[in-house]
């Protein structure tokens, strides 16, 4: 069994950087098949919840700002218009997905909160604390920086000492893993080394020091976790705004090619009669409705011929194109545009052509 106690700086990286949630799934699987376990002390999840928030609107907040820098360094410049408006018409369709993807910090920072709840957190000892606390007075990492209070840091590696020592049975191991290579790793040094002050509760085997979290999982299974992060890499982006109004402007042509097919139903039948614009305003002024449901225009009827015709070629035919469709087809058509309608700041079910 592998015991880990992971530093507050690495549950922070993993939130604010999307490109390492890949370890947080290895690491939940693990622990949740019992190949590991957490170490929790109350240092690191207090910390966890006084930054939790500021990483989560910084994620967001950063991207944000860095293309509206962009967005104004670009318009500043002088050159060709039409190149200009293309990168820009760019910016616009990534800036678009900044919301999803600044939103994924927040999701990160809710599986570790999960992940959180469902392990012990352990209290630091009276004890821990007294030897943090001679640390600091001695100068010792992870208080040896002027000017920096690390007496956090220095309980917390304490409670790693102490924790190892405690439950340090024959097939147990233990990894400390942390970002915060000022404070913890070999000064001056190879820093995926521990400090010379605290070399000795580290060894090869037993007690590993780590500065890199994959490291560390790749110890517990290193074919595996190549295996896992390969199978979940494969990363799933959000569309561009491009993309989208792409397929809204389709979708309308699709539904509005329908409808129309469905007027050409009902002419034949009789339900639906052309009629000239004299004969519209009569039927008007006979019904007191400026709408007449079963009455069209000759002259717009031309004009819809026209606009079904160039709708045909430009959809190309079957269930991907101007149809037909079966009812279950013809109801996905219509989802589909609602929902993307929707995402751009429409009411569900605007299905205006």
């Amino acid at each position: 069994m592998f015991h880990l106690l992971i530093d507050t700086s690495v549950w922070l990286d993993l939130a604010a950087d999307q490109r390492q949630s890949t370890l947080l799934d290895v690491l939940i699987e693990f622990v949740g098949e019992g190949h590991a376990t957490l170490v929790l002390p109350r240092t690191v999840i207090d910390e966890f919840r006084k930054n939790r928030e500021r990483v989560a609107k910084a994620s967001a907040k950063s991207l944000a700002s860095h293309f509206g820098q962009v967005r104004e360094a670009i318009k500043k410049v002088e050159g060709d218009k039409r190149q200009k408006d293309k990168v820009l018409n760019f910016l616009a369709d990534v800036d678009h997905r900044i919301p999803l993807i600044g939103g994924s910090a927040q999701a990160t920072l809710v599986r570790i909160d999960e992940l959180f709840a469902k392990t012990t957190v352990i209290e630091p000892s009276e004890q821990a604390k007294a030897k943090a606390a001679d640390r600091g007075i001695n100068r010792k990492a992870p208080c040896h920086h002027e000017n920096k209070n690390s007496m956090a840091d220095a309980v917390l590696i304490e409670t790693y000492f102490e924790y190892v020592k405690a439950h340090g049975g024959a097939g147990q191991r233990f990894a400390f893993v942390t970002h915060n290579k000022s404070d913890f790793s070999l000064a001056n040094g190879n820093q995926k080394l521990p400090h010379a002050d605290i070399a000795a509760g580290f060894s090869k085997i037993k007690s590993m020091y780590f500065i890199n979290l994959s490291d560390c999982l790749r110890r517990i299974d290193p074919m595996r976790v190549t295996h896992m992060m390969w199978e979940l890499e494969w990363d799933q982006q959000p569309r561009g705004l491009t993309e989208i109004l792409k397929w809204m402007d389709r979708l309308t042509t699709m539904v509005w090619h329908n409808r129309h097919m469905n007027r050409v139903y009902w002419i034949k039948k009789g339900k639906i009669k052309l009629v000239t614009q004299a004969q519209l305003d009569a039927a008007q002024r006979r019904t007191g409705k400026n709408y007449q449901h079963n009455l069209i225009l000759e002259d717009v009827w031309k004009g819809a011929l026209k606009a079904a015709a160039a709708a045909r070629k430009r959809l190309g035919p079957g269930v991907d194109g101007s149809g037909p469709y079966t009812d279950f087809e013809w109801g996905m058509i219509n989802g589909k545009l609602s929902a993307l309608r929707w995402v751009l700041g429409d009411e569900w079910d605007m299905l205006d052509t």
